[in-house]
């Protein structure tokens, strides 16, 4: 099996910036499936408010955080499309070129706890694995709303190896240590002129601050 064809885990977000909690999170995740994780930025993000960075300088600032990083990768095929970066139609597009390759998506807790607010987000357990990371003390099966357990009924996994036999249509629980990095905080740090350098990749950092990055961000009004 090759890089080609073996299980795709892609972690989508807006990385606005990328922190070091989003590292920590995909190299686990790599850790664990013994596969890259491909760092995945929205172009024109659904789920919240519009970026701070334009998409072409978040995927910048993500090429210099994996930078070395043999398995881990920025994948900009969200970036390439017009209009919503819709996850399903996401995972639409690459079924049309990989109907059977098993595709798994990186999400967090509270992102997944929120799944049925997603376009169509019912196709997407069937379209693909998911990979929550789980924060310690936080079972991710608590508090699930009601609609998105009943359809994750008979998908829970323990075995990564589950991973690699079907398209999609698992849940596997990634198990971290708790990060402390915020993309709201790195935001509104930098804009109040707060510490933040230590939160993201030191490349990362030089960026944001030689093009001023964040500087007068909508981040800085809100509360602490």
């Amino acid at each position: 099996m090759t890089d080609d064809d073996g299980l795709l885990v892609l972690y989508g977000g807006t990385f606005d910036p990328v922190h070091n909690g989003h590292l920590a999170v995909a190299r686990a995740a790599s850790d664990v499936l013994g596969v890259p994780v491909h760092l995945m930025p929205a172009a024109d993000p659904p789920h919240r408010a519009a970026p701070g960075a334009d998409a072409a300088t978040r995927a910048a600032l993500l090429d210099l955080a994996v930078a070395g990083e043999q398995w881990l990768r920025v994948d900009r095929r969200e970036l390439h499309r017009a209009g919503r970066s819709w996850t399903v139609d996401t995972l639409r597009a690459l079924r049309e070129v990989a109907p059977r390759r098993p595709v798994a998506l990186l999400l967090g807790a509270d992102g997944f706890r929120g799944l049925p607010g997603w376009k169509d987000w019912r196709a997407l357990l069937t379209l693909a694995h998911f990979v929550i990371a789980e924060r310690a003390g936080d079972p991710l099966d608590r508090d699930l709303p009601a609609a998105l357990a009943e359809q994750l009924a008979g998908r829970w996994t323990d075995d990564p190896a589950d991973l690699q036999t079907a398209p999609g249509g698992r849940v596997l629980r990634l198990r971290q240590p708790l990060s402390p990095e915020s993309a709201t905080e790195i935001r509104r740090r930098i804009a109040t002129g707060r510490p933040w350098q230590a939160m993201v990749p030191p490349a990362v950092a030089a960026r944001i601050t030689t093009d001023g990055l964040y500087a007068h961000g909508a981040d800085a009004a809100a509360p602490l």
